[in-house]
């Protein structure tokens, strides 16, 4: 798809920027011709010689140079591509873009350019979750740029949240989608729930799981980059909405189940929240207090709404295609294909979640898709990465119709 395209890359400052030359060669080898803008922030952490390198082009950066301006000016350098790509997207950019700044190279090609622009941010997640910066985000994608990520995980200062750079294939695949014509999904709607939910004993005191919500976000986020309309039915959790989805917050299961029903039509369901099994009985209007006695309160359990079992064998409402979670600690594939079986779902993505394993709450996964036809078993992976085979395999399925 992208064999003869026109990328412009900008790289703006980030420590990211080291994911850019990756990006380069990704885009190479697919055939496309990247030229690359660096910004004055970019040139702090990558080198032009490395850039041009990789690009085999010149690589520009002053916006008035008179020799750039003689040879490329700005205008033709942003009209001439079929796609601009800003990778990473700092928080300093994106709010130029916002306003509709132009006082460097960047950011007067990105104001002068009537071409897609795919960006891709990139900052410390304090910064990410800032409400200048989210509030410039939803401006740009209500100006009609479409954004990729960012992911969770370890950041470059030592801290854990959102705003990693996606990777260098992700951000390949969200140049195709966008250069390749019609988005696969585009007209399909799905649900995806994601998280724990939390079922309360007391007015502070609930039973909940250690699920972090990053796998059900990831696909929400992967489904919506190829054209589906998604409802992400989240758990409590503390991570940013995935862009251009939907999104409904609950509680508890009974929630979520009402939530996934209320979301109905939908071609597509992925059942990848970790809901709990059961709740308690009567919740109590009063926080529980000791009594002195030394004996715990008798906490009497009953199950809750199965919801995957629930959507799995709806009759005239049911979802084209259902995909379950199946998260063990022994017996993975075998205890995954047993409950693929007893829910009715069409998919289970099985992963090992038991200690030391990492999965609930890292930004790792190894899964094993089962189907009707087999079992796949996927490599370990980043869980945006994850996201995207999946949000891919899917399509494909469709598309096989």
């Amino acid at each position: 798809m992208l064999n003869g395209k026109r990328i412009l890359l900008i790289i703006s400052g980030g420590i990211a920027a080291y994911k850019s030359l990756d990006l380069i060669r990704r885009l190479k080898e697919r055939g496309a011709n990247v030229r690359c803008v660096l910004t004055a922030g970019g040139a702090q952490f990558v080198t032009p010689l490395s850039v041009a390198a990789l690009s085999e082009e010149a690589v520009y950066q002053d916006l008035f140079s008179l020799k750039d301006e003689s040879e490329m000016g700005h205008i033709r350098l942003s009209r001439e591509a079929d796609l601009l790509v800003i990778a990473p997207a700092s928080a300093d950019l994106m709010a130029k873009m916002a306003a509709g700044l132009a006082d460097d190279l960047a950011s007067t090609l990105l104001l002068a350019t009537d071409k897609p622009v795919l960006f891709a941010p990139a900052m410390n997640t304090r910064m990410w979750e800032h409400p200048a910066t989210q509030r410039n985000v939803r401006t740009l994608l209500d100006d009609g740029l479409t954004a990729i990520g960012p992911g969770q995980g370890d950041l470059a200062c030592g801290e854990v949240g959102a705003g990693r750079m996606s990777e260098p294939l992700e951000i390949v695949a969200a140049c195709e989608n966008l250069l390749g014509g019609e988005m696969p999904l585009r007209g399909r709607r799905a649900i995806v729930t994601s998280g724990p939910t939390y079922e309360a004993i007391d007015p502070v005191r609930y039973l909940a799981n250690r699920s972090s919500g990053k796998q059900g976000h990831a696909i929400a986020g992967a489904l919506a980059s190829l054209g589906a309309e998604v409802v992400l039915v989240a758990g409590p959790n503390n991570l940013a909405d995935p862009g251009g989805v939907t999104v409904r917050d609950i509680e508890s299961a009974a929630q979520m189940l009402a939530a996934c029903e209320a979301s109905l039509p939908a071609d597509i369901a992925v059942c990848a929240a970790a809901v709990a099994d059961w709740r308690v009985a009567g919740e109590a209007e009063q926080k529980m207090k000791k009594d002195g006695s030394g004996q715990p309160p008798a906490l009497a359990l009953v199950e809750n709404p199965d919801i995957l079992k629930t959507l799995s064998q709806l009759n005239g409402n049911r979802p084209s295609l259902v995909v379950g979670f199946a998260a063990e600690t022994e017996k993975v594939v075998d205890h995954a294909k047993s409950k693929r079986q007893r829910k009715g779902c069409d998919w289970m993505v099985a992963n090992d979640v038991g200690a030391g394993t990492g999965v609930m709450g890292g930004d790792e996964n190894t899964v094993h898709l089962i189907t009707a036809q087999g079992i796949e078993d996927w490599p370990t992976m980043a869980k945006d990465a994850v996201a995207a085979a999946l949000a891919k395999r899917i399509a494909d399925h469709f598309g096989s119709e």
